[in-house]
């Protein structure tokens, strides 16, 4: 994916939002994690269904010291009416957190969130459904989503993967999560920590799968 990818810093950008103008860098200071997505219009339906989940996990998110910041190329006022629509239909739950403006699309170019190949009715590219998590310390894209338009995200893989960041980030990335991993399954131990400081970082123990290789590389290990 060209431009703002994984390891890229976030640009200090200053935007209008339904709560007010934002810089980008004093927002995601914040918290530990932001996440930055964008939607490709207002008034449309997958979009009403994502920003009413992303509402809906909002506890679950903040649970885990993490913020939202919506984007699109619609203006405030069309985003304070279309809010109504997204509470009414995911039952409720309250869109406390900002949507950003960005109708001549400058700041969504920036953040890489346009879709090359989706245009609107005037020709103009329309955002495309991008993700960005950010991590607060450093102001660094630590991972990031691009879905076509026809495509919802799933909010429990957002989930999922904020929580092997933070799991990996408390280990200072001497363990990663392996395909499939929920919170409370085995981790794998990084292949640059040797046998011997395995057992140190890990007194809980840890299991070597057996390779046909014979190599030690895969090593499986329990962390609370």
């Amino acid at each position: 994916m060209p431009g703002l990818t994984i390891g890229d810093t976030l640009p200090d950008l200053e935007v209008e939002t339904t709560h007010g103008n934002i810089r980008l860098h004093d927002y995601v200071d914040q918290s530990d994690f932001t996440i930055i997505f964008s939607h490709p219009g207002d008034f449309t339906p997958v979009c009403t269904t994502e920003l009413g989940m992303m509402a809906a996990y909002a506890d679950k998110f903040a649970e885990r010291g993490v913020q939202l910041l919506g984007f699109s190329a619609d203006d405030v006022d069309s985003h304070n009416q279309w809010i109504k629509d997204i509470e009414a239909h995911n039952g409720g739950h309250k869109v406390t957190y900002p949507i950003a403006a960005d109708p001549h699309r400058h700041f969504i170019k920036q953040l890489n969130m346009l879709d090359p190949d989706e245009k609107d009715s005037s020709g103009n590219q329309v955002p495309s459904r991008a993700l960005h998590i950010v991590d607060g310390r450093d102001k660094k894209i630590k991972l990031s989503f691009l879905y076509p338009a026809t495509t919802g995200r799933n909010m429990d893989e957002v989930l999922r993967v904020l929580d092997s960041l933070q799991r990996a980030s408390e280990s200072q990335h001497k363990i990663a999560t392996p395909a499939n991993w929920k919170p409370g399954e085995p981790v794998v131990i990084s292949p640059s920590v040797s046998s011997e400081e395995a057992k140190q970082m890990f007194p809980q123990g840890y299991n070597t799968a057996h390779l046909p290789s014979q190599k030690d590389y895969l090593r499986f290990t329990n962390v609370n």
